[in-house]
């Protein structure tokens, strides 16, 4: 039997297709997955295609994860050793770690993440304006996604606000060539940079990858399309697949128009659209198209199913934000009830992080157990950061942020008069601070008595580099700890729970660490590298709770929920106030879509007649987004069949007089 016998056509015609550039046009729900999965075993098992010349790219490790397993699962009786299931980050992070040289990086280079891209700007700034900081670091970041070097950032700027971010850019990039870092942006920026200016490498890759397969390509933004052009070369031989409605992420530098990039660069373009959707009731999928038909379309596409018509789609007005959290989690208890569910069936979804706080406290008043998205990170928390910055120190010495963490945690006798001044000494001969350690200059600047402990804690990182590429990982992390007297440190610091609690989660980092480094045959040096771009919460294979998803719109893509309450769906908020003033109501409007769709069986929306701001009760209108879901949907109080009858814009002042 084919191993495509279970497709459905235009997913078996997406998955046989190898004649050139391949767009997968795949709607909410239609098996995307699946088809990337197959066409990987179908390349492998039928094609003959070596599993190392394959790469899959996703966004996320948890979508990478999950694809490698179903590849897996459907090649069972062939070797799949060296196939390559990566994220972007992870894949140019490859590609860097093997070139190093080309970009004058040591192979140990480190990865900064934002909270360490944030402390470099404010010293530049010298500043703490935390919005200020961030103003800039975003704007280096769609510089970089722009593949514009500060160079040319400058010569582009329009105004003096442009140039003074640009300057700051120069600066920044200067900062992180001095520690051997390069931050997220960089890892996809430099390779694609890199595959540009050298024949020699662009041959290489290009040689070696026979067939690029790329996830969620509307998501991608100038810098990984270039780098997916480079990598495909003139064969052309890629799989993108990707729904145009579903373009979320414009703030971040993502461009829909990659899509009509696609069309331009490659006249031999080959489209499928994927149009059957798996998930979700008639119902909810009318909604869908409708609402999105109020966009301009790249591709026509309309989404069906044989899952039957499903319940209509309710519409509850509520009072204010403490009335909406409570009316939605009094029905989620009673359909539960009515239908047996479990917790984790539902979730309530909203465009803002801040509109969480009201389902919380109405969630917990009636004891129901609930996960909130987009939480903490595990390596967030600082005791792991204080445990990362001795792993980056040993892997990369040049590494200053990571120096200066470790070196003051645990304390050590180290003043901060005692750090400016191996600061100034390493200024002066252009070196890192581990090195300036060593110096006649440091000798002479700040004393032997106060240079004593910073020598003897660099004779220790010394002492542990020269292990860390050839004793397991794990081990090697155990002993550090030990050696540094971590455990007693926090105890030191913190009452008994919270440093108990501190300590768990190290302990937790430990074993996690250890475990990743048998099963990956990594040491420590290569770890240290992937560390930065897990989340361990990713990282971990456990199910997802038996509770109610609490998440962002954005958070919530790519996950599907049996009932959905989308919440605070009302003008200002979705649409955001700030995207209908900077004409990006069209990607309001897919946001809004990406909601609907998450929805299997039921869909409730929800709005505010007033809301609270700054003390003040402001009124509230229903979003335009209510209207442009058709007539299909059931207003409270309404009789099943009447409201089916009524115009949108009859429905649209209905929902304005009971606001009223």
């Amino acid at each position: 039997m084919s191993l495509l016998a279970a497709l459905n056509p235009p997913q078996r015609e997406a998955a046989r297709y190898l004649d050139g550039p391949l767009l997968v046009l795949a709607g909410a729900g239609s098996g995307k997955t699946r088809v990337i999965t197959h066409k990987i075993a179908y390349l492998i098992g039928e094609c003959g295609f070596k599993p190392s010349t394959i790469a899959a790219i996703t966004f996320t490790n948890k979508a990478a994860r999950e694809m490698q397993d179903r590849a897996s699962k459907l090649t069972q009786s062939v070797n799949t050793q060296g196939l390559i299931v990566t994220t972007f980050h992870s894949m140019g992070l490859r590609m860097l770690r093997e070139d190093a040289a080309f970009a004058d990086l040591k192979p140990s280079f480190s990865i900064l993440d934002s909270a360490d891209a944030m402390q470099i700007v404010s010293e530049i700034l010298k500043t703490t304006d935390k919005q200020e900081i961030r103003r800039a670091v975003s704007r280096i970041s769609l510089w970089k996604n722009e593949l514009k070097s500060p160079a040319a950032a400058l010569l582009s700027a329009e105004d003096d606000n442009a140039r003074a971010y640009a300057k700051i850019y120069d600066r920044y990039d200067a900062t992180l060539r001095a520690y051997q870092a390069v931050d997220f942006d960089d890892l996809i920026r430099l390779p694609a940079e890199l595959l540009d200016s050298h024949a020699e490498l662009r041959d290489k890759w290009q040689n070696r990858l026979r067939h690029v397969l790329v996830d969620e390509y509307q998501d991608t933004n100038l810098a990984q399309y270039q780098l997916l052009r480079k990598l495909a070369g003139v064969r052309a031989a890629f799989t993108a697949v990707g729904d145009d409605d579903q373009a979320i992420y414009g703030w971040r530098g993502a461009s829909a128009d990659n899509l009509r990039q696609l069309r331009d660069d490659y006249p031999q373009l080959k489209v499928v659209k994927l149009e059957q959707n798996y998930r979700s009731t008639m119902r909810i999928l009318k909604a869908a198209n409708s609402l999105i038909a109020h966009n301009p379309k790249l591709f026509e596409k309309r989404l069906w199913t044989d899952l039957g018509h499903g319940d209509p789609i309710q519409v509850l007005p509520a009072k204010d934000e403490t009335h909406e959290a409570e009316s939605v989690v009094m029905r989620l208890l009673s359909h539960k009830f009515q239908h047996r569910t479990e917790w984790r069936d539902y979730a309530i979804l909203y465009r803002g992080n801040y509109q969480a706080r009201a389902f919380e406290q109405a969630l917990r008043n009636e004891k129901v157990p609930y996960q909130l998205s987009g939480g903490q990170s595990f390596f967030d928390k600082a005791e792991i950061k204080d445990v990362i910055a001795y792993l980056r120190l040993i892997a990369n010495g040049d590494d200053d942020p990571a120096f200066i963490r470790a070196v003051t945690t645990p304390k050590r006798g180290i003043g901060a008069a005692t750090l400016e001044k191996l600061g100034q000494v390493a200024a002066t001969l252009h070196v890192s601070l581990f090195e300036a350690v060593f110096s006649t200059a440091a000798t002479a600047q700040i004393g032997e008595r106060h240079l004593a402990p910073l020598t003897e804690f660099c004779h220790f990182i010394n002492r542990m580099q020269a292990r860390a590429a050839r004793e397991p990982a794990g081990e090697l992390l155990d002993e550090m700890l030990h050696a540094i007297g971590y455990e007693a440190w926090l105890f030191d610091q913190d009452d008994q729970r919270a440093a108990q609690s501190r300590w768990d989660n190290v302990r937790e980092f430990a074993a996690w660490f250890a475990k990743k480094g048998e099963e990956d045959g990594k040491n420590l040096l290569q770890l240290t590298q992937t560390i930065a771009l897990i989340t361990l919460l990713e990282g971990r294979d456990e199910e997802a709770p038996d509770a109610v998803r609490l998440s962002t719109l954005h958070a919530a893509k790519g996950l599907e929920f049996g009932h959905v309450f989308l919440v605070g769906v009302e003008e200002n908020i979705l649409p955001h106030r700030d995207a209908v003033d900077e004409g990006r109501l069209e990607e309001e409007r897919r946001l809004m879509y990406v909601g609907v769709t998450r929805a299997r069986k039921s869909l409730t929306l929800t709005y505010c007649a007033a809301r609270k701001r700054a003390r003040e009760s402001v009124k509230c209108e229903p979003s335009r987004f209510i209207e442009e879901l058709g007539d299909d949907i059931r207003l409270p109080g309404a009789a099943p069949d009447a409201n089916a009858k009524a115009s949108g814009s009859d429905r649209l002042a209905a929902l304005k007089a009971m606001l009223g």
